[in-house]
């Protein structure tokens, strides 16, 4: 039996989605001003130097490279060589020199791909002493 026809109870609802809408402009405001740790960072201890000359300068291979690809070791040209003529090459040049250091002189041109070639030439030979030369610029 229902003796309450007309009458019906109404339960209030809570509407969520202004609430979700808020929540997520609070979540999207957070990502953004939120900074993360970089942990991909290279951290490096650089060398420091003193003023004074090291009375025995250390052994030098000097590699130049090229514009055009081309390559020189110690004065030896080499045109446009593969990597392993480039580790026999340079194998060949630190035969009787203790721990020498290879001084890559590359032309502001050359292609990235050269240096890496000699680099890479350098490590197969365990020649593991590698710096570029550079020039001063003008004032």
């Amino acid at each position: 039996m229902n003796f309450r026809r007309g009458r019906r109870e109404d339960y209030p609802e809570i509407n969520l989605i202004p609430f979700i809408d808020i929540l997520l402009v609070i979540v999207i405001f957070l990502a953004v001003t939120t900074t993360y740790a970089r942990f991909a960072e290279l951290k490096i201890n650089l060398p420091t130097s003193s003023a004074a000359q090291t009375p025995n300068p250390p052994k030098q291979i000097e590699v130049a490279v090229a514009e055009n690809g081309r390559y020189q070791i110690d004065g030896t040209a080499f045109g446009e060589a593969s990597i392993d003529e480039l580790a026999a090459a340079l194998k060949k040049a630190a035969a009787n020199r203790d721990d020498p250091v290879v001084v890559i002189n590359a032309d502001a041109r050359a292609a990235h791909q050269s240096v890496v070639n000699v680099m890479e030439a350098a490590r197969r030979v365990e020649l593991t002493r590698i710096t570029f030369a550079t020039q001063t610029a003008a004032p």
